[in-house]
C-alpha cells in the first residue's frame, strides 16, 4: 500500500524533536504575522496623523493655539505634533524664567524636541528586532529538524534487509517538512522587516525636516537669521 504522505500525517508520524521544532516554528510564524499586522496599523495611522498636523501646521494657525490643541490631544496625536509640543512647552518654559538668550531659547527647543524624536522613533522601531530575529534564525532551526529526522530516518533504515524508495521517503519527506516551515516563517518576516526599516526610515526624514523648519521659524521669531530658510511660516 502506498503510504499517507500528507503534511499532517507525516508530522504525527515523526519524532519529538522534529514534532517540537514545527511547533515552534508555527508558533513563531503566527507571532510575526501578528506583528506585521499590528506594524501595518500603526504605520497607517502614523502617516495619517503627521499629514494631517502638518497640513494645520503651514495652513497659517497660530502657534498658540496650535500647541493648546496639542497638549489637548497629547495621547491621540502623531509623533509630529507630539514633537511641536515638546518644542513649544521648552521654549515657553525658557521664556518664563526670562531667558532672553536666543541661542539658550533655541537650543532649548530643540533638545528637547530631538529628545521626544527618539522616544518616537524608539515606539515605531518596536518589534522590528523580533521580525529580524524570526527572518534569520527560523531557517536554521528548520533545517535542525531536517538534519535531526534524516538522521533518524536513516537509523531506522540500518535495521532493514531490504531498502526501497517507499521505505525511505515517509522519513525524508517528514525532515523536509522542517525546512519547509522554516521559510514558511522566516520569507514574511524578513520581507516585512525591509519594508518597514524603509517605511520608519521616511517617517523618521520627515520629523527631522518637521524640526529644521520649526527651528526656523523660532529663529525667526527671536529675530535670528535662520539657517535654512523654509517655504513658509506660521507665527505666534
Amino acid at each position: 500500500m502506498t503510504p499517507d504522505l500528507s503534511i499532517v500525517q507525516l508530522m504525527l508520524h515523526a519524532t519529538w524533536v522534529v514534532q517540537a521544532v514545527v511547533l515552534l516554528l508555527v508558533l513563531m510564524s503566527l507571532l510575526s504575522w501578528a506583528a506585521i499586522f499590528r506594524k501595518l496599523g500603526t504605520l497607517k495611522r502614523v502617516k495619517g496623523k503627521n499629514d494631517e498636523f502638518e497640513r494645520e501646521f503651514w495652513s497659517g494657525a497660530n502657534l498658540n493655539e496650535l500647541y493648546a490643541a496639542a497638549t489637548q490631544n497629547a495621547r491621540q496625536g502623531g509623533p509630529m505634533e507630539r514633537i511641536f509640543a515638546s518644542g513649544m512647552r521648552e521654549y515657553q518654559k525658557l521664556r518664563e524664567r526670562r531667558i532672553t538668550d536666543s541661542g539658550a531659547l533655541l537650543d532649548g527647543a530643540r533638545r528637547a524636541m530631538r529628545a521626544s524624536f527618539q522616544r518616537e522613533l524608539d515606539v515605531l522601531e518596536a518589534n522590528l528586532s523580533f521580525l529580524g530575529t524570526v527572518g534569520s534564525v527560523a531557517p536554521y532551526v528548520g533545517l535542525f529538524g531536517t538534519v535531526w529526522g534524516i538522521m533518524h530516518a536513516f537509523t531506522g533504515l540500518a535495521s532493514l534487509a531490504q531498502v526501497t524508495l517507499a521505505t525511505v521517503a515517509p522519513g525524508i519527506a517528514e525532515a523536509l517538512v522542517a525546512t519547509a516551515i522554516g521559510l514558511f516563517a522566516a520569507i514574511p518576516a524578513v520581507v516585512a522587516y525591509n519594508r518597514f526599516t524603509h517605511d520608519i526610515d521616511r517617517v523618521a526624514n520627515g520629523l527631522e525636516t518637521f524640526m529644521e523648519e520649526f527651528s526656523n521659524i523660532l529663529q525667526r521669531n527671536l529675530g535670528v537669521q535662520p539657517a535654512h530658510p523654509s517655504a513658509s511660516a506660521s507665527s505666534f
